[in-house]
């Protein structure tokens, strides 16, 4: 395999040219850290507010996973509406699942306000039955979540499944159709344009080294020189390594997520085995996730190994996912892969997010795989959390444990996905 190890999304996208020049100095009444979906949604709407704002982050804008996900921007929550009213009760579910329909609302509109060109698109998400019994628990999804909570999902039966995707290895499937899809990086680099525009500053290549709590706030500090702030954002995925952040590393555990691209498709190959042009996944624990790009490329993805994203480990995914996709979709066997590349899965160990304020720190993260819409709503949620507003988020009443043994490395992911991988054989 012969491939740019770049995200495609980033190699694709335009500069950002609004940053901030020179050193970090000064006062801000909001200092955000990261600079991600979150902290860029974040600083637009604390910008529009009247707030004066800087955001630090460490490489360069949506560089991590806002600029190398699968590009999918879906309703839904990342668990079972079942399980979910079973654990908190019909109410919360509900409200549960609709936060994550408004985000993909949110999105939306921010891409239309911000006239940012992101290729957004409601097409629909297809969940596909990996075996003949998971559909039998889609049907059970769906007749719930239509009575309750949804009204736009509808089935598609076994024996109706070309209709959708053509391939003989799923048994039928689930459709939300208001989901949607978008160019992550565009988005991204738009939505800092945006904030930029509004008064933000924006530093890049400005590591958060120091936090340090003053009488009245906090000292910001970073190799670029240090800030002063009423308030500070952790909008970060996998904390930084300064003292204040040990909390957070006790309860996000990272794990790589791989993807590859492939060269332009054939209109006549996609209309043979993506007819819809969906967003669509699997419904193994280990299962996969791919769609289209708007230059006919297959983004192919998933958890290919329970590994930490690094060059090495990206290209032996790699070459694992354009193995899972030849055998899914033989006529793509042989197909020219252009780009390799990972990226960090940022989990709760129940996989719901978590957003608060902890010492006076108030944070967002831990998006468990559904981040491109929940991360851009929760920043502008928590804009307006940190205005006084403390019934904008929903995560609000959850509380949250560490992870047992776990202070920052995650050991246990082989293990972890050895579990994984019994339960998508046992069931």
């Amino acid at each position: 395999m012969s491939a740019s190890p770049l995200s495609y999304w980033l190699a694709s996208a335009p500069a950002f040219t609004g940053g901030a020049q020179g050193g970090v100095e000064g006062k801000a009444d909001v200092a955000i850290i990261g600079g991600g979906f979150t902290g860029l949604s974040a600083a637009l709407a604390l910008a529009k507010r009247g707030a004066s704002v800087m955001l630090l982050e460490t490489g360069n804008v949506v560089g991590e996973a806002s600029g190398r996900n699968g590009g999918q921007c879906n309703n839904g929550t990342a668990h079972d509406y079942g399980a979910l009213s079973a654990r908190f009760g019909k109410d919360i579910a509900r409200a549960y699942y609709r936060a994550h329909c408004d985000a993909v609302d949110m999105v939306e509109r921010i891409a239309l306000e911000e006239g940012i060109d992101c290729n957004f698109r409601r097409c629909g998400r297809v969940k596909l039955a990996a075996k003949p019994q998971h559909y039998d628990k889609l049907v059970r999804a769906h007749d719930l979540l239509a009575a309750e909570v949804d009204e736009n999902v509808r089935l598609v039966p076994p024996e109706r499944i070309r209709e959708e995707v053509g391939s003989d290895a799923f048994h039928g499937a689930l459709i939300q159709t208001t989901s949607a899809q978008l160019h992550p990086a565009r988005f991204g680099v738009g939505l800092a344009e945006a904030a930029a525009r509004a008064g933000a500053k924006i530093y890049e290549h400005a590591e958060v080294t120091g936090l340090d709590r003053l009488a009245s706030g906090w000292k910001v500090t970073t190799p670029k020189g240090s800030v002063t702030a009423g308030q500070v954002l952790v909008a970060t995925g996998g904390a930084p390594a300064a003292a204040p952040f040990g909390f957070f590393r006790r309860r996000i555990v990272s794990v790589g997520s791989f993807i590859i691209a492939t060269e332009p498709l054939d209109d006549a190959m996609i209309d043979r085995l993506l007819p819809g042009r969906r967003n669509y996944v699997t419904s193994k624990n280990i299962g996969n996730y791919f769609r289209l790009t708007a230059d006919n490329r297959l983004i192919f993805g998933g958890r290919a190994r329970f590994a930490i994203s690094d060059p090495r480990s990206d290209l032996k995914s790699g070459h694992i996912l354009e193995q899972t996709m030849g055998e899914i979709f033989p006529a793509l066997k042989g197909v020219g892969v252009d780009h390799v590349w990972g990226g960090m899965v940022d989990l709760t160990a129940d996989r719901l997010p978590r957003a608060g304020e902890q010492d006076e720190l108030f944070y967002s993260m831990g998006y468990s795989g559904h981040g491109v819409q929940m991360a851009t709503y929760m920043g502008q949620m928590m804009a307006r959390v940190m205005g006084g507003e403390n019934s904008a988020n929903p995560w609000d009443s959850l509380d949250w444990p560490s992870v047992p043994g776990h202070f920052g490395k995650p050991w246990f992911l082989p293990l972890v996905g050895l579990w994984y991988k019994w339960q998508d054989i046992i069931h």
